[in-house]
């Protein structure tokens, strides 16, 4: 099993969420796991709960503090989970809302790839990971600069494989749907219980421990095997449909699914 042919893992978005979830499966599994977020108090609190957890309280869009902190590693398996969503449509986005977007989902994870890829191909060894979203694949209401980003990143680990070519390198896109996570708190700027009755109550939801599952799964994978994208959704949850508009004076009205 691979795990044993690696020792440092770096999951970003380390202090909550996916993130969170996927860097104790990490230290479980005998890595070594550097946990980059914003948040040292979070941070602090998960390397309390695990003795290979390394916490470096760094905001991933600032490239200095990103280069000066890895300088120092030798990373085997990088997680770019780290993720931001701004509701609404274009028409109502503001400059900053497109900006932080593609700062954090998709430049961050540019660089991190860009700074620890070199590394694991002189080793001939190595596992990038890039958490995505169904946004990447499907259109749904609004949120274009996410899907933008998510749709690039898509990209990114396709472009990744050409780049590792010849070494034993792999490169895995996990594509979740909807996952009870905190993150609809943060967007809709709500209270963790509103986000819990609106978004997960009643629903049958994939937890984070799934998505902890799908990373062991394709990290645990005999190294000459590389999985490309694993798309988990919940059973109920499906993408696409069809709605067509009909106008009635100034008003049109939609049929059909969403």
């Amino acid at each position: 099993m691979p795990f044993s042919d690696y020792k440092t893992a770096l999951v970003t978005g380390a202090s909550g969420g996916m993130g969170r979830g996927i860097a104790q499966r990490l230290a479980q599994k005998g890595l070594t796991v550097h946990a980059f977020a914003r948040s040292a108090e979070k941070l602090e609190a998960l390397a309390a709960e695990h003795d290979n957890i390394v916490p470096h309280a760094i905001d991933v869009t600032d490239l200095d503090a990103v280069t000066a902190a890895l300088a120092p590693l030798e990373i085997d398996v990088l997680v770019n989970c780290a993720g931001v969503s701004r509701p609404g449509s274009l028409l109502q986005s503001e400059a900053f809302d497109i900006d932080e977007q593609i700062d954090v989902n998709l430049r961050a994870c540019l660089h991190l790839a860009r700074l620890l890829l070199p590394g694991m191909m002189e080793r001939d060894n190595g596992h990038i990971l890039n958490i995505t979203s169904m946004a990447a694949h499907y259109e749904f209401g609004g949120h274009i600069a996410y899907h933008a980003t998510k749709a690039a990143m898509h990209t990114v680990s396709r472009q990744l494989r050409v780049d590792a070519f010849g070494r034993r390198v792999r490169v895995t896109e996990i594509s979740p749907g909807r996952v009870e996570t905190d993150i609809f708190a943060h967007v809709e700027k709500i209270s963790p219980e509103e986000a819990k009755a609106k978004y997960f109550e009643g629903f049958e939801m994939p937890q984070v421990s799934d998505i902890a599952d799908a990373v062991e799964y394709a990290i645990g994978t005999p190294k000459y095997v590389n999985i490309g994208m694993i798309e988990l959704l919940p059973i109920l949850q499906v993408p696409g449909g069809l709605r067509t508009g009909k106008r009635v004076g100034d008003e049109v009205i939609l049929t059909g699914n969403k």
